[in-house]
Protein backbone atom coordinates (compact mmCIF):
# COMPACT_ATOMS: atom_id res chain seq x y z
CA UNK A 1 0.00 0.00 0.00
CA UNK A 2 1.61 3.62 -0.95
CA UNK A 3 2.57 5.66 1.57
CA UNK A 4 0.37 9.07 1.96
CA UNK A 5 1.91 12.31 1.33
CA UNK A 6 0.02 15.65 1.84
CA UNK A 7 1.22 19.23 2.45
CA UNK A 8 0.20 22.54 1.54
CA UNK A 9 2.65 22.39 -1.75
CA UNK A 10 2.14 18.86 -2.97
CA UNK A 11 -0.37 15.91 -2.53
CA UNK A 12 0.93 12.60 -3.98
CA UNK A 13 -3.12 10.61 -4.48
CA UNK A 14 -2.70 13.41 -7.79
CA UNK A 15 -0.66 10.24 -9.25
CA UNK A 16 -3.53 7.71 -9.15
CA UNK A 17 -5.10 10.20 -12.19
CA UNK A 18 -1.90 9.60 -14.48
CA UNK A 19 -1.16 7.59 -16.97
CA UNK A 20 2.42 6.21 -17.43
CA UNK A 21 3.83 5.24 -20.65
CA UNK A 22 6.45 3.11 -20.67
CA UNK A 23 10.28 4.57 -20.20
CA UNK A 24 8.81 7.22 -18.48
CA UNK A 25 11.66 8.81 -16.12
CA UNK A 26 10.30 9.86 -12.52
CA UNK A 27 12.85 11.91 -11.08
CA UNK A 28 11.96 11.39 -7.23
CA UNK A 29 13.95 13.89 -4.60
CA UNK A 30 14.02 15.39 -1.28
CA UNK A 31 13.84 19.12 -1.87
CA UNK A 32 16.86 20.82 -2.64
CA UNK A 33 18.92 18.42 -3.40
CA UNK A 34 19.40 18.72 -6.97
CA UNK A 35 15.95 18.60 -8.75
CA UNK A 36 15.45 21.13 -11.13
CA UNK A 37 19.34 20.63 -12.13
CA UNK A 38 18.51 16.80 -12.56
CA UNK A 39 15.72 18.08 -14.71
CA UNK A 40 17.96 19.85 -16.62
CA UNK A 41 20.66 16.81 -17.28
CA UNK A 42 17.34 14.96 -18.40
CA UNK A 43 15.73 17.67 -20.75
CA UNK A 44 19.10 17.74 -22.32
CA UNK A 45 20.37 14.24 -23.09
CA UNK A 46 16.30 13.46 -24.50
CA UNK A 47 16.88 16.16 -26.71
CA UNK A 48 20.47 16.21 -27.67
CA UNK A 49 21.13 20.17 -26.57
CA UNK A 50 20.44 22.83 -24.33
CA UNK A 51 17.77 24.25 -27.10
CA UNK A 52 14.66 22.93 -25.40
CA UNK A 53 11.06 22.81 -26.96
CA UNK A 54 9.36 24.79 -24.17
CA UNK A 55 10.52 25.84 -20.77
CA UNK A 56 11.32 23.42 -18.01
CA UNK A 57 9.04 23.39 -16.19
CA UNK A 58 6.28 23.18 -18.78
CA UNK A 59 8.42 19.85 -19.99
CA UNK A 60 8.60 18.66 -16.34
CA UNK A 61 5.74 20.07 -14.60
CA UNK A 62 6.20 18.98 -10.54
CA UNK A 63 3.10 16.53 -10.93
CA UNK A 64 2.00 16.71 -7.22
CA UNK A 65 2.46 20.70 -6.59
CA UNK A 66 -0.99 21.53 -5.89
CA UNK A 67 -0.78 25.00 -7.01
CA UNK A 68 -1.75 24.10 -10.66
CA UNK A 69 -4.81 21.82 -11.93
CA UNK A 70 -4.38 18.37 -11.76
CA UNK A 71 -6.42 17.87 -15.21
CA UNK A 72 -3.66 20.75 -16.67
CA UNK A 73 -0.77 18.78 -16.11
CA UNK A 74 -1.89 15.71 -17.12
CA UNK A 75 -2.67 17.10 -20.13
CA UNK A 76 0.63 18.72 -20.51
CA UNK A 77 2.02 15.52 -19.75
CA UNK A 78 -0.05 13.36 -22.11
CA UNK A 79 -0.05 15.97 -25.24
CA UNK A 80 4.12 15.05 -25.13
CA UNK A 81 5.22 13.26 -28.08
CA UNK A 82 8.94 13.29 -26.64
CA UNK A 83 9.88 10.89 -23.71
CA UNK A 84 8.70 11.79 -20.78
CA UNK A 85 10.56 13.21 -17.32
CA UNK A 86 8.17 13.59 -14.43
CA UNK A 87 9.11 15.94 -11.56
CA UNK A 88 8.11 14.51 -7.67
CA UNK A 89 9.06 15.12 -4.35
CA UNK A 90 7.27 12.11 -3.29
CA UNK A 91 9.48 9.39 -2.10
CA UNK A 92 9.43 5.91 -3.74
CA UNK A 93 7.32 3.91 -1.13
CA UNK A 94 4.17 7.21 -2.26
CA UNK A 95 4.77 6.22 -5.49
CA UNK A 96 2.85 3.80 -8.37
CA UNK A 97 5.64 0.72 -8.65
CA UNK A 98 6.08 0.21 -12.21
CA UNK A 99 9.15 -1.91 -14.22
CA UNK A 100 8.89 -0.27 -17.29
CA UNK A 101 9.88 3.10 -15.75
CA UNK A 102 13.08 4.43 -14.50
CA UNK A 103 12.82 6.39 -10.98
CA UNK A 104 15.98 8.69 -10.34
CA UNK A 105 16.28 9.65 -7.08
CA UNK A 106 19.05 12.68 -6.24
CA UNK A 107 21.06 12.94 -2.64
CA UNK A 108 22.71 15.90 -0.78
CA UNK A 109 23.96 16.26 2.50
CA UNK A 110 21.05 17.27 4.69
CA UNK A 111 22.56 20.06 6.20
CA UNK A 112 23.71 21.61 3.26
CA UNK A 113 19.76 21.00 2.24
CA UNK A 114 18.38 22.46 4.97
CA UNK A 115 20.45 25.65 4.24
CA UNK A 116 19.14 25.70 0.38
CA UNK A 117 16.07 25.48 2.11
CA UNK A 118 15.95 28.42 4.03
CA UNK A 119 17.01 30.52 1.48
CA UNK A 120 14.22 29.07 -0.64
CA UNK A 121 11.43 29.55 1.80
CA UNK A 122 12.31 33.43 1.75
CA UNK A 123 12.68 33.87 -1.19
CA UNK A 124 9.48 32.23 -1.95
CA UNK A 125 5.50 35.11 -2.06
CA UNK A 126 3.32 32.94 0.49
CA UNK A 127 0.55 35.00 -0.22
CA UNK A 128 1.07 34.26 -3.97
CA UNK A 129 1.25 30.25 -3.28
CA UNK A 130 -2.07 30.30 -1.16
CA UNK A 131 -3.97 32.27 -4.19
CA UNK A 132 -2.78 29.92 -6.71
CA UNK A 133 -3.59 26.95 -4.68
CA UNK A 134 -6.78 28.38 -3.88
CA UNK A 135 -7.32 29.00 -7.57
CA UNK A 136 -5.94 24.88 -8.71
CA UNK A 137 -7.57 22.83 -5.78
CA UNK A 138 -9.39 25.25 -2.86
CA UNK A 139 -8.04 25.92 0.20
CA UNK A 140 -11.04 24.40 2.59
CA UNK A 141 -8.52 21.65 3.51
CA UNK A 142 -5.95 23.95 4.90
CA UNK A 143 -7.07 23.04 8.75
CA UNK A 144 -6.08 19.26 7.65
CA UNK A 145 -3.06 19.94 6.71
CA UNK A 146 0.07 19.90 8.66
CA UNK A 147 0.68 24.30 9.53
CA UNK A 148 4.43 25.52 8.70
CA UNK A 149 5.66 26.94 11.73
CA UNK A 150 7.37 30.05 12.00
CA UNK A 151 11.03 30.06 11.69
CA UNK A 152 13.60 31.22 14.32
CA UNK A 153 15.90 33.44 14.21
CA UNK A 154 18.50 31.96 15.44
CA UNK A 155 20.39 29.48 13.13
CA UNK A 156 21.25 27.52 16.06
CA UNK A 157 17.55 26.70 16.88
CA UNK A 158 16.73 26.09 13.34
CA UNK A 159 19.55 23.39 12.86
CA UNK A 160 17.92 21.77 15.76
CA UNK A 161 14.43 21.87 14.66
CA UNK A 162 15.44 20.28 11.18
CA UNK A 163 17.47 17.76 13.22
CA UNK A 164 14.73 16.74 15.90
CA UNK A 165 11.09 17.37 13.65
CA UNK A 166 9.40 14.45 12.59
CA UNK A 167 7.76 14.32 8.82
CA UNK A 168 4.62 15.68 8.58
CA UNK A 169 4.65 18.05 11.31
CA UNK A 170 5.20 20.84 8.70
CA UNK A 171 9.08 21.42 9.12
CA UNK A 172 11.51 20.22 6.81
CA UNK A 173 13.31 17.43 8.41
CA UNK A 174 16.86 15.50 8.60
CA UNK A 175 14.08 12.39 9.10
CA UNK A 176 12.40 12.70 5.79
CA UNK A 177 15.12 13.75 3.76
CA UNK A 178 17.17 10.43 4.58
CA UNK A 179 13.67 8.25 5.01
CA UNK A 180 13.23 9.47 1.03
CA UNK A 181 16.82 8.12 0.28
CA UNK A 182 16.05 5.32 1.75
CA UNK A 183 13.16 4.25 -0.04
CA UNK A 184 15.48 4.55 -3.18
CA UNK A 185 18.63 2.70 -1.59
CA UNK A 186 16.39 -0.04 -0.41
CA UNK A 187 15.61 -0.74 -4.35
CA UNK A 188 18.41 0.45 -6.11
CA UNK A 189 19.57 -2.77 -7.89
CA UNK A 190 16.38 -3.49 -9.09
CA UNK A 191 17.39 -2.53 -12.31
CA UNK A 192 15.40 0.50 -12.93
CA UNK A 193 16.28 3.05 -10.31
CA UNK A 194 19.26 5.05 -10.41
CA UNK A 195 20.86 7.16 -7.37
CA UNK A 196 22.67 10.21 -8.23
CA UNK A 197 24.01 12.98 -5.84
CA UNK A 198 24.56 16.51 -5.53
CA UNK A 199 28.37 16.18 -4.89
CA UNK A 200 29.16 14.40 -7.66
CA UNK A 201 27.28 16.53 -9.99
CA UNK A 202 29.86 19.37 -8.88
CA UNK A 203 32.55 17.20 -8.72
CA UNK A 204 32.09 15.83 -12.31
CA UNK A 205 29.38 16.84 -14.29
CA UNK A 206 30.12 15.30 -17.52
CA UNK A 207 30.84 11.52 -15.62
CA UNK A 208 27.63 11.92 -13.92
CA UNK A 209 26.13 13.08 -17.16
CA UNK A 210 27.57 9.74 -18.99
CA UNK A 211 26.69 8.08 -15.82
CA UNK A 212 22.96 9.27 -15.93
CA UNK A 213 22.49 8.36 -19.41
CA UNK A 214 23.31 4.90 -19.30
CA UNK A 215 20.63 4.14 -16.85
CA UNK A 216 18.61 5.93 -18.97
CA UNK A 217 19.84 3.95 -21.79
CA UNK A 218 20.62 6.96 -24.00
CA UNK A 219 23.67 6.53 -26.11
CA UNK A 220 26.51 9.36 -25.60
CA UNK A 221 30.02 10.19 -25.71
CA UNK A 222 33.14 11.75 -23.73
CA UNK A 223 32.71 14.85 -25.94
CA UNK A 224 29.15 15.26 -26.04
CA UNK A 225 28.60 14.92 -21.92
CA UNK A 226 31.49 17.59 -21.53
CA UNK A 227 29.64 19.93 -24.37
CA UNK A 228 25.80 19.37 -22.41
CA UNK A 229 28.05 20.01 -18.60
CA UNK A 230 28.90 23.40 -19.96
CA UNK A 231 25.06 24.43 -20.48
CA UNK A 232 24.15 22.78 -16.97
CA UNK A 233 26.85 24.71 -14.34
CA UNK A 234 24.28 27.04 -12.41
CA UNK A 235 25.83 29.68 -13.22
CA UNK A 236 24.25 29.05 -16.61
CA UNK A 237 21.05 27.92 -15.76
CA UNK A 238 20.92 31.19 -13.30
CA UNK A 239 21.64 32.93 -16.88
CA UNK A 240 18.62 31.16 -18.39
CA UNK A 241 16.10 31.15 -15.35
CA UNK A 242 13.08 32.68 -17.26
CA UNK A 243 13.34 28.93 -19.48
CA UNK A 244 14.68 26.80 -16.56
CA UNK A 245 13.39 27.50 -13.40
CA UNK A 246 9.93 26.11 -11.98
CA UNK A 247 7.07 28.38 -11.82
CA UNK A 248 9.24 30.94 -13.14
CA UNK A 249 7.51 34.81 -13.16
CA UNK A 250 4.59 33.12 -10.56
CA UNK A 251 5.76 32.28 -6.85
CA UNK A 252 9.59 33.82 -6.40
CA UNK A 253 9.84 36.90 -5.24
CA UNK A 254 13.23 37.10 -7.45
CA UNK A 255 13.64 34.27 -10.20
CA UNK A 256 17.21 34.50 -10.27
CA UNK A 257 17.86 33.94 -6.38
CA UNK A 258 16.70 30.74 -6.95
CA UNK A 259 19.54 29.60 -8.36
CA UNK A 260 21.93 30.57 -5.97
CA UNK A 261 25.69 29.20 -5.29
CA UNK A 262 24.70 26.05 -3.41
CA UNK A 263 27.37 25.92 -1.40
CA UNK A 264 28.92 22.76 1.06
CA UNK A 265 29.18 23.38 4.80
CA UNK A 266 27.61 26.83 5.71
CA UNK A 267 25.87 24.91 8.18
CA UNK A 268 28.91 24.61 10.26
CA UNK A 269 28.84 27.65 11.42
CA UNK A 270 25.60 27.16 13.66
CA UNK A 271 26.31 23.73 15.46
CA UNK A 272 28.79 22.86 18.06
CA UNK A 273 29.75 19.52 19.25
CA UNK A 274 26.69 18.28 21.11
CA UNK A 275 24.65 19.14 17.91
CA UNK A 276 26.93 17.38 15.69
CA UNK A 277 26.76 14.12 18.39
CA UNK A 278 23.00 14.32 18.38
CA UNK A 279 22.88 14.74 14.57
CA UNK A 280 24.94 11.61 13.83
CA UNK A 281 23.56 9.65 16.89
CA UNK A 282 19.99 10.58 14.59
CA UNK A 283 21.11 9.55 10.90
CA UNK A 284 22.60 6.30 12.51
CA UNK A 285 19.29 5.23 14.05
CA UNK A 286 17.50 6.27 10.86
CA UNK A 287 20.07 4.57 7.82
CA UNK A 288 22.24 2.11 7.32
CA UNK A 289 25.70 3.17 7.53
CA UNK A 290 26.46 2.69 3.96
CA UNK A 291 23.69 5.06 3.15
CA UNK A 292 24.66 7.61 5.54
CA UNK A 293 27.85 8.05 4.05
CA UNK A 294 26.71 8.28 0.58
CA UNK A 295 24.23 10.84 1.51
CA UNK A 296 26.67 12.79 3.15
CA UNK A 297 29.91 12.44 0.70
CA UNK A 298 28.02 10.99 -2.65
CA UNK A 299 29.47 8.47 -4.58
CA UNK A 300 32.79 9.89 -5.82
CA UNK A 301 34.17 11.47 -2.32
CA UNK A 302 33.06 8.72 -0.14
CA UNK A 303 33.41 5.80 -2.48
CA UNK A 304 30.18 4.13 -1.64
CA UNK A 305 28.72 3.14 -4.84
CA UNK A 306 24.98 2.52 -5.07
CA UNK A 307 25.68 0.66 -8.31
CA UNK A 308 27.57 -2.21 -6.28
CA UNK A 309 26.30 -5.56 -5.32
Amino acid sequence: MRVEYRSLMSDNARWDDFEFRPSDIVISTPSKCGTTWTQMLCAMLIFDGPALPAPLSELSPWLDQTIRPLDDVCATYAAQQHRRFIKTHTPLDGLPARQDVIYVLVGRDPRDAMVSMEHHLDNMDQERVLALRQEAVGNDDLETLPPRPPASDDPSERFRTFMRAKPGTGFYSLTGVLHHLDTGWQLRHRGNVVMCHYADYSADLPGEIMRLADALHIDTTRQRAEELAAEATLERMRDRAKDVLPNAGRIWKDDRAFFRAGGFGEWRTRVGDEELAEYDRTVNEVVSPELATWAHRGRLASGVDPDDE
